[in-house]
């Protein structure tokens, strides 16, 4: 069984596909070993996971109704259940602006709930990399959630990336005609990289990230969303602006009412 000493203890890995890691008293040994056997792991419930995911439903699996349906629902939180999917760049001003959406919304007694993108990545998505395989089931399940959220009467708010325009299509799908409201965060990329809140420009420039949006991998805007917010020039669109501009929309659509 491999081992290695790990933060001053040794671990154990066993080599089945659940594992334990334990601390014992053990020699010093090499690491590649123990970050060979992780690595297969990781591979393997991955493409379990994957399989899963995209597997038909067994016959036996039903679909139980509640005698309290989403109408009811929405009657008693007065607004209607939706999901505002915001996209773009990195470092094109999506959480800022669903965070302030969230917060325009809870002062006009409207209950919502972010999905963000990285948020999901600590617990739900933790097990999915950033390659074009898993970012497609990183969406996914995002978008299963926010039907959930949309199902229970909340307008949920999604903020993610997802350049590719099929997987946004995908998500679109899962929604009925108008509760899938598409933000398009309309920010150039020199915009974006000048800004860099995380430093991931700087990384994918000098080559330490691979496949990141917008540099040596492509971002699709959207041909047909619903609302796009722009932010050009020298005019500075504050956020606060660009989240009443999402709820005008949505009281339009009648979205802030039963």
């Amino acid at each position: 069984m491999p081992y290695c000493h790990y933060f001053g203890q040794p671990l154990f890995v066993s080599s089945s596909s659940v594992y334990n890691i334990h601390a014992a008293n053990s020699p010093q040994c090499h690491q590649r070993p123990i970050l060979s056997t992780i690595k297969a792991f990781q591979v393997r419930r991955t493409r379990n996971l994957r399989q899963m995911s995209t597997m038909e439903n067994p016959t036996n699996i039903v679909w139980h109704k509640s005698s309290v349906e989403k109408l009811d629902r929405q009657r008693l939180l007065q607004q209607k259940g939706c999901v505002i999917w915001i996209t773009g760049l990195s470092g094109s001003g999506k959480s800022t602006v669903a965070c302030a959406l969230s917060q325009g919304l809870h002062m006009r007694g409207k209950l919502t709930y972010i999905l963000d993108g990285d948020n999901v990545r600590h617990g739900l998505n933790r097990d999915l990399s950033f390659k074009a395989e898993d970012r497609a089931e990183n969406i996914r399940r995002i978008a299963e959630v926010a039907k959930l959220f949309a199902d229970a009467g909340i307008i949920c708010i999604a903020s993610l990336i997802s350049p590719y325009r099929k997987d946004r299509d995908v998500c679109r799908a899962l929604f009925p005609e108008g509760d899938f409201i598409e933000v398009f965060m309309d920010v150039p990329l020199h915009v974006c990289e000048n800004r860099d809140p995380k430093g991931l420009y700087k990384l994918a420039r000098a080559g330490k990230i691979k496949g990141f949006t917008g540099v040596d991998d492509p971002y699709e805007p959207p041909l047909n969303c619903e609302i796009v917010l722009q932010q050009k020039g020298r005019d500075c669109v504050l956020p606060c602006e660009m989240a009443e501009t999402v709820i005008s929309y949505l009281e339009e659509k009648g979205y802030l009412q039963a």
